[in-house]
This record gives structure tokens, C-alpha cells and sequence, in this order.
């Protein structure tokens, strides 16, 4: 039986030091699209969303989103359920290519592209309110410290907050081993093993949600390798 480790360990992640148009960053981030597939990141995040978008508009935020094939993907599984979202693309690198927007709006996805600190954009003022805001893969980069402080600035900026993460277990660190086998390169493998051992399990993460509040958090396991966690605010609930 895969048992957690004990702690969360927080280490730099190769991809994040290479210039984007490194070869070596360029095959990671192929690999990293098919990790994603192999957990089911993105139909498992579709699910959870489709529970939270509001009928009719709505306004989506996604916070560290990479090149944007992970929400292209969510998207195209919600697009019977979500045919009329402003998305806006967070991320410190802008990777997102103009083909991938384009693919956006055949699906009625109108999207924008920031490039900034996660801190510094949700604290920024005038950026008005969105109605959810996701992260995949994200969250496990930080500190405990930080994300409390994420946590705060994130609760006054949309009622739902989803996230994707690493779950912190033993065998999904083993498993990373496996990743040679499907051709994965070395950053890729580097950074899955560093990114389940400063993934989450338990209740971590519902611990440093806002105290002060009565939310409602879904915060568990997802088959071997996934971990969610879902905030709806107190008296607000998606249709």
C-alpha cells in the first residue's frame, strides 16, 4: 500500500532555470503535456470546473498555465459546458502561441496573456474579480508560507479556486523512474521526482486556507499519482 511522505520537500525544478527555447526546455515541456495525460490531470480538473462555472459568461483565471496546452485540453472537454469564457493566462514566461489562442476561440474561449508574478497579479488592483481560478501543477513550487499568503489573495478574488497537484506518496516517486521508458528526457525526470516530493497529501493544503472563513474544501487523493483541492466560498456554489 503507497504510504505519504512524511514532508513536503521543496527543491528548484531544472525546467524553471532554462530559457524557454532550450531544446532541452522545449522536450520537457512535450513530456510534461504527456504526464499530464498519463494522470488525467485534465479530464479530472474538467470535472471539478464543470461542478463550478456559473450558467452563462464566465471568467476564468489560471495561474502558472505553462504554453496553455493543459487549459486548451480542459477546455475542449468542457466545451458543451462552457462555450462563453473570458480566460486570462497567467504564467512568469509568455509561452502561449498564437495558434493555441486561436484554438481558444474556436471553442468560444476568448483568452488573454499576462506575464508576471502570481503575487504581484492577484494583489493588483483594477483587475476586477473572476469567477474561478485554477492551477495545475502549481501550487507544489511554494512554500507553506506563501501559499497562505496566495491563499488570502486568492479567497477575495473568485469564490472557486481548483487545483491539480502531485500527490506526495512513495509510489509515485518511484514511478517517476518509469518515465524514461515512455522517452522522457533528464529534466523531465528530474523534475517529476521533485515535484511529488514537494507535492501534497492529506489535508495540507485545507490548513492553510483562510481561517477566518466557513468555506467548503474537497481536498483528497485522485487515483495514484493526482491530488485535489477545491474551494467553493461560504453561500456561493457553481450551477
Amino acid at each position: 500500500m503507497a504510504t505519504s511522505l512524511a514532508t513536503r520537500r521543496i527543491e528548484a525544478e531544472l525546467l524553471d532555470s532554462l530559457p524557454a527555447d532550450d531544446p532541452r526546455a522545449i522536450r520537457s515541456r512535450r513530456d510534461l503535456a504527456l504526464i499530464n495525460a498519463l494522470m488525467f490531470q485534465a479530464a479530472i480538473m474538467a470535472g471539478f470546473l464543470r461542478a463550478q462555472i456559473p450558467a452563462g459568461r464566465a471568467r476564468i483565471l489560471e495561474i502558472g498555465c505553462g504554453d496553455g496546452s493543459f487549459m486548451l485540453s480542459v477546455a475542449r472537454r468542457l466545451r458543451h459546458s462552457a462555450a462563453d469564457v473570458d480566460l486570462v493566462l497567467l504564467d512568469r514566461v509568455d509561452l502561449v502561441a498564437a495558434p493555441r489562442v486561436a484554438a481558444f476561440a474556436a471553442l468560444g474561449w476568448r483568452v488573454e496573456t499576462v506575464t508576471g508574478d502570481v503575487f504581484a497579479f492577484v494583489d493588483k488592483p483594477g483587475i476586477g474579480g473572476f469567477d474561478i481560478v485554477s492551477a495545475n501543477l502549481f501550487l507544489h513550487h511554494f512554500p507553506d508560507c506563501a501559499l497562505q499568503t496566495l491563499f488570502q489573495s486568492l479567497r477575495r478574488l473568485a469564490p472557486a479556486v481548483v487545483a491539480t497537484e502531485p500527490r506526495r506518496t512513495r509510489i509515485a516517486v518511484w514511478a517517476t523512474a518509469l518515465l524514461r521508458a515512455i522517452g522522457a528526457n533528464a529534466v523531465s525526470r528530474h523534475d517529476a521526482a521533485a515535484s511529488v516530493r514537494a507535492g501534497f497529501c492529506g489535508r495540507e493544503l485545507s490548513g492553510l486556507w483562510p481561517r477566518d472563513c466557513a468555506d467548503r474544501i474537497e481536498e483528497r487523493g485522485i487515483g495514484p499519482f493526482t491530488h485535489i483541492f477545491c474551494v467553493t466560498r461560504a453561500g456561493e456554489q457553481g450551477s
